[in-house]
């Protein structure tokens, strides 16, 4: 008996630790995959078109924050960044099912805890589910002009913004797209070791401010940047205070738009999946693996 009391007795080894482990965050994660992969697709869609209407609230933000700022290009895109990680904040706190920060759903699939088709299939519903999510906020802030803010420099930075990711190359923006979603997914990962609503919040602002700072690209951000910037082109008075070249004008349209989300998207899968999760998964979880066999 005096053995058993010395084990209860013992301080828990989380005992006066305010975050998980590396390796339990693993554990939580690989669970989490597993249960976002199973979830009804009804649940799914709905909880992705939530995620995309939140990031683009995130990019709202940060619009606003950028335009008419005289700190200077490094703190400016660094506060804005700031302002943007409200999206993922408000994915993470409040529940929302957000495509890139599901790619870490891969480790559940290399564990063996779910088929490739089940991976895939959450995969496609959150992906256009965050799709129309983006577009709603796109038509409600074109609608209420909010871009007509400050004598239309609103719309003139977010018509910058669109016109600038559109005039990158297919190249850059996949490179872009792979560090984007590597920072996202090191958030999602954080955020996932916290215990408290401050702790989680803490963890993604740093991350994702880093990653806008950058200039790196997110598929799910680019679906409301870009259609906003297609709609904003018709408006005279933000293409005036813009003042962007012709040339530069012209190349944002529908083709460009989505040959960036496309290339983003590839990006954003390479990060989250190689970069984060599997890395990850062969760190904490491929001693552990045994031999499984999936339901369907």
């Amino acid at each position: 008996m005096s053995g058993v009391r010395a084990v209860r007795d013992r301080p828990h080894p989380m005992a006066g630790m305010d975050t998980f482990s590396p390796r339990e965050i693993a554990e939580l994660v690989e669970t989490r995959g597993v249960a976002k992969a199973r979830a009804p697709a009804v649940t799914t869609f709905v909880l992705g078109v939530v995620a995309g209407a939140f990031i683009a609230l995130g990019g709202v933000l940060s619009t606003i924050i950028g335009t008419g700022s005289e700190l200077g290009f490094g703190p400016t895109r660094f506060l804005s960044g700031i302002g943007f990680s409200l999206g993922l904040i408000l994915v993470i706190v409040a529940g929302a099912e957000l495509f890139t920060g599901n790619n870490l759903i891969v480790m559940s699939w290399v564990s063996g805890h779910i088929p490739i088709g089940r991976l895939l299939q959450n995969w496609a519903i959150v992906y256009v589910g965050n799709l129309i999510g983006a577009l709603s906020v796109v038509a409600m802030v074109y609608i209420g002009q909010w871009w007509s803010q400050a004598d239309d420099a609103v719309g003139a930075t977010a018509l910058t913004i669109a016109v600038t990711k559109a005039g990158l190359p297919f190249g850059a923006v996949l490179m872009r797209g792979i560090l984007a979603n590597a920072l996202v997914c090191l958030a999602v990962w954080l955020a996932s070791g916290g215990r408290s609503v401050i702790d989680k919040i803490f963890a993604i602002l740093f991350p994702i401010s880093a990653f806008v700072a950058a200039g790196f690209e997110h598929s799910i951000a680019n679906m409301y940047f870009l259609p906003l910037g297609i709609l904003l082109k018709d408006q005279a008075g933000v293409v005036k205070a813009a003042a962007l070249p012709p040339p530069e004008l012209a190349h944002l349209g529908v083709g460009s738009a989505a040959a960036n989300i496309l290339s983003a998207t590839l990006g954003n899968i390479v990060g989250g999946t190689v970069l984060v999760g599997l890395v990850y998964w062969f760190v904490y979880l491929s001693s552990s693996r045994t031999d499984r066999h999936p339901d369907g």
